[in-house]
């Protein structure tokens, strides 16, 4: 039986990625396994108090910069062995508040500099490379500014340099704000899968583990040898640690350090900072893959996990592609419950990224307390779906775009579940990739009705979840850019009142379009497809039955449900999908089920009908799957969703000018 063409492509595309996404979680739960079995072996020596330089790399920092130089100037490490220096390349009120407590600290006898370079040129990598040509010290750490590095940590970390190979030290990281919202609480434990699966696996063996760019102590050697800090990549941290390991140098991470840190609470800076990480990534594997991949003292097993660690990323346009197709080959009727090798591997992907199997890994990484973590477990799974089309974008930018600016993370001091950060400087608005995600909802809202009228509704909680997360990080992105002024203020201009005005209309539209255009949806799969669906169970009746009477009622409802006329695949049309055709053969089938239906059900005249019968209604059903996937495609349905998505961009560009005029009328009210 022939099937359509497109939808051979998209069951191909489908399975494709079920293998890479296969393959990229199988590998996780390698780690899990790997840093669960192999107990921690990290050889200390008394290395007596070395100099060292602490680098803390600040741009527009106004919240937390006095936390961060505090937090160091009170380490129990003896003054004239630590040398600190405030990296810093604000243009805000951040400048005046580190210039005055370095003035302070410069009294009481600490060697702190604060260091202006006048330029923003290569960023955070830049401020770093720059600061090394000021640096003689043996050792160099480095924290950003959302850390409270304790006060012991310099004396319990140095000692982990205990063999001359050692390059690295890299500490876990804490959450001060953790339990903050249902937003943190998924962060950090994402966070801390990475540490302590990824990171204490490769650590304790020959893989390459990546420095995070904060709460680590480098070797001042190291550094050099490995080339110093570059600028080319927008994760210079991952870029420096494997180019080091690259040279035989050993980076180790000590889980039993831990350096408490802020998470970001707004959902606009967490997706920045996400963006940041995967086109980094990307970045770095196209910088650095070929020459792992071709250098032959790396053993082959570190050569795998390079290239996984590098291009994991690329496990959210998968997962999209998977979120794209599978309503398609649902709405096909193609059976992916055949227990055969390939299919059986795209549901064999949803089970081993499932919860059960992240419950099995949490159970062994956190023992006693795996219950208060595992009811974190369903925030992380909707926060992660929910970042694929921002992380995506990511992905292709970093293979395909240029270098853009480093975008820092913005920190508001928030530590207590009272403080407030909307009153605040730095709070960034949603950006177009918000729409997308919005798409991607309603995408799978369709997803999840074609799943359960298919009598498919096994697959619908595998379209909800990235749905859910969809609709919840397009809400928050929406919810945390609402512009507030400062509380003590309230409009006073009638330009001001009607900018407001605008802002909070433009949003009401943006959602009332968005609810339209699901229930548009709604309606045409009702209108169009559902039909169809309906047509094909009746068809499959036929195809078995030898009723004349019920085989003529089928092919009445049948030719009532069906399109009268025209042709869905509206470019390179087939006769196959013709609904002209497809008419015309009913008629054909109606008229031969009358020419026989008084003839004995024994005699050869009606057996040969039926078998032609039936034959044909294996036809017509095979011509409406192929006819389905492009009732979703068709010419008014694109007009219809081109007018959609340009009323929503329409609508997003009137939120942008209204939310700049109000930013610059509290800025001129500050003059």
């Amino acid at each position: 039986m022939a099937v359509n063409p497109f939808t051979i492509f998209v069951f191909d595309i489908f399975i494709f990625s079920a293998i890479l996404l296969t393959v990229y979680t199988v590998n996780f739960y390698y780690l899990a396994f790997r840093s669960i079995r192999r107990k921690d072996k990290y050889p200390v020596a008394s290395l007596g108090t070395p100099t060292v330089t602490i680098q803390l790399p600040i741009y527009n920092e106004k919240y937390v910069a006095a936390r961060l130089v505090k937090s160091v100037c009170d380490m129990d490490y003896p003054k004239d062995r630590m040398k600190i220096m405030v990296l810093d390349d604000s243009d805000d009120e951040t400048v005046e508040i580190i210039s005055d407590l370095v003035t302070e600290y410069k009294k009481k006898g600490y060697d702190i500099a604060h260091i202006r370079r006048g330029t923003r040129k290569g960023y955070k990598a830049g401020a770093l490379k720059y600061a090394m040509n000021l640096t003689d010290t043996e050792f160099v750490a480095i924290f950003d500014a959302d850390f409270i590095p304790p006060s012991w940590f310099l004396k319990r970390a140095i000692p982990y340099f205990a063999s001359p190979n050692i390059g690295l030290v890299q500490c876990r990281w804490g959450h001060v704000n953790e339990n903050y919202s249902a937003m943190t609480q998924a962060q950090a434990l994402s966070l801390d899968f990475h540490f302590l699966i990824e990171q204490k696996a490769k650590s304790n063996s020959h893989l390459y583990m990546n420095f995070n760019g904060t709460a680590g102590i480098w070797r001042t050697e190291c550094i050099d040898d490995a080339g110093g800090w570059h600028t080319s990549t927008l994760v210079e941290d991952l870029d420096l640690s494997y180019r080091a390991q690259m040279k035989g140098w050993k980076c180790i991470f000590i889980p039993d350090i831990v350096v408490d840190a802020e998470l970001p609470v707004q959902m606009n800076a967490a997706k920045r900072q996400q963006f940041r990480w995967a086109k980094g990534a990307i970045q770095c594997a196209v910088k650095l893959l070929g020459d792992i991949l071709i250098k032959r003292n790396i053993p082959f097993e570190t050569k795998i996990q390079a290239f996984v660690q590098l291009t994991r990323h690329f496990g959210y346009p998968l997962l999209l592609i998977q979120f794209l197709a599978l309503p398609i080959l649902l709405a096909a009727n193609i059976n992916l419950h055949v227990v055969k090798f390939v299919p059986a591997l795209t549901i064999a992907t949803y089970l081993a990224m499932g919860p059960v199997a992240y419950l099995l890994v949490i159970y062994n990484v956190w023992g006693k307390n795996w219950k208060q973590k595992a009811k974190i477990l369903p925030y992380l799974l909707i926060y992660s779906a929910g970042m694929a089309v921002n992380n995506t974008v990511a992905v292709f930018d970093g293979m395909f775009g240029k270098k853009n600016e480093f975008l820092r993370t913005p920190k508001y001091g928030i530590v207590n579940k009272s403080d407030d950060w909307r009153d605040k400087a730095y709070n960034l608005p949603f950006t177009k990739t918000t729409l997308l995600e919005i798409f991607f909802g309603v995408y799978g809202l369709i997803g999840i009705m074609i799943a359960i009228f298919s009598k498919n509704p096994v697959f619908a909680p595998i379209i909800a979840i990235p749905t859910i997360g969809f609709f919840y990080i397009a809400y928050l992105s929406f919810a945390h850019s609402k512009f507030k002024r400062n509380k003590s203020r309230t409009p006073v201009t009638k330009s001001e009142k009607m900018a407001d005005s605008y802002y909070k209309m433009a949003l009401v539209g943006m959602f009332a379009i968005i609810i339209f255009g699901a229930y548009m949806a709604y309606q045409g799969y009702k209108t169009d497809v559902y039909p169809l669906d309906i047509s094909r169970g009746k068809l499959d009746r036929i195809a078995g039955g030898n009723n004349p009477i019920q085989m003529l009622e089928d092919l009445r409802d049948v030719k009532t449900q069906l399109p009268k006329k025209g042709n869905p695949v509206w470019i390179f049309p087939t006769d196959t999908t013709n609904f002209d055709r497809i008419q015309a053969d009913i008629d054909s089938m109606m008229e031969t089920i009358v020419s026989v239906q008084n003839e004995p059900k024994n005699s050869e005249a009606f057996n040969t009908a039926m078998l032609d019968i039936h034959s044909r209604a294996i036809m017509l059903r095979q011509n409406l799957m192929d006819a389905t996937p492009y009732m979703y495609a068709s010419f008014s349905n694109i007009i219809f969703s081109s007018i959609w998505i340009a009323a929503i961009l329409g609508i997003f560009a009137i939120l942008k000018r209204k939310k700049e005029q109000l930013k610059s009328y509290d800025k001129s009210e500050d003059v």
